[in-house]
């Protein structure tokens, strides 16, 4: 009996110093990410805020109607803003669009659209389920090399430190446009998925879940848009 609470003891001291230990882990690898990306992260209006090829505009829910959140949307107008100002050449709108009842990029390039973005000018990814995945497939399928990436505060280290594993140079503006209602849940789950993302590169080496044919940044958008991008035909911009 005594035996067996020995042993029970000292197996709850182990379990209390794994958790120790992979919390602190945990916080160092938030602290070095955040830390590495932040002279590489910008506002909008930034005088320094370096030119690069592309925006790369992140996906995120889209409402019923069709329609972008308003997360997605300030992304997405802080593209269209770099774009005006020509601080990027291109966009490349990254999300999901894993089923034909759900289709995030669809919404990205129509906004894109009517604020007078040209087709030429739109690349789309349909298979950005996951920031990693859009990294991956930016260096992998469109060929970056050099990028601003348009996502809230939040979810920028991750992202950059993503992008740059894949030898993209990347940096990143904030799109917080407003205060969003669920900051507090965001900057929690963002804890947990820097460490992801970390055990990703470095343990797992996970890879995106498709890759396939090269469309690359260098040459016709019109080959990463399909039916479901309305207006996709070609245009007379440059």
């Amino acid at each position: 009996m005594k035996r067996a609470r020995r042993l029970l003891k000292i197996a709850a001291i182990a379990a209390l110093a794994l958790a120790l230990l992979g919390g602190a882990a945990a916080l160092a690898i938030n602290a070095k990410m955040r830390a590495d990306a932040s002279a590489r992260i910008f506002a909008l209006g930034d005088g320094d805020l370096p030119a690069r090829e592309v925006a790369i505009v992140l996906g995120a829910r889209v409402m019923a109607s069709g329609e972008p959140s308003t997360s997605l949307r300030d992304r997405l107008f802080v593209a269209w803003k770099l774009y005006e100002k020509g601080k990027v050449q291109k966009i490349l709108v990254t999300g999901d669009h894993g089923q034909s009842s759900y289709n995030e990029v669809r919404a990205m390039y129509q906004w894109l659209r009517e604020k007078g973005v040209p087709a030429s000018r739109i690349y789309v990814d349909h298979a950005g389920f996951r920031t990693l995945d859009s990294m991956q497939r930016a260096a992998l399928i469109f060929e970056v090399d050099s990028a601003i990436i348009c996502t809230q505060e939040f979810h920028l280290a991750r992202s950059i430190y993503l992008a740059r594993d894949m030898g993209i140079d990347a940096v990143g503006v904030r799109a917080d446009q407003r205060r969003y209602a669920k900051r507090a849940a965001n900057r929690r789950r963002e804890f947990v998925a820097r460490v992801v993302a970390f055990m990703d590169v470095n343990v797992w080496a996970r890879q995106p879940r498709y890759l396939g044919q090269k469309i690359p940044i260098s040459g016709d958008a019109q080959e990463s848009h399909d039916p479901s991008i309305l207006g996709a035909q070609k245009d007379d911009a440059p």
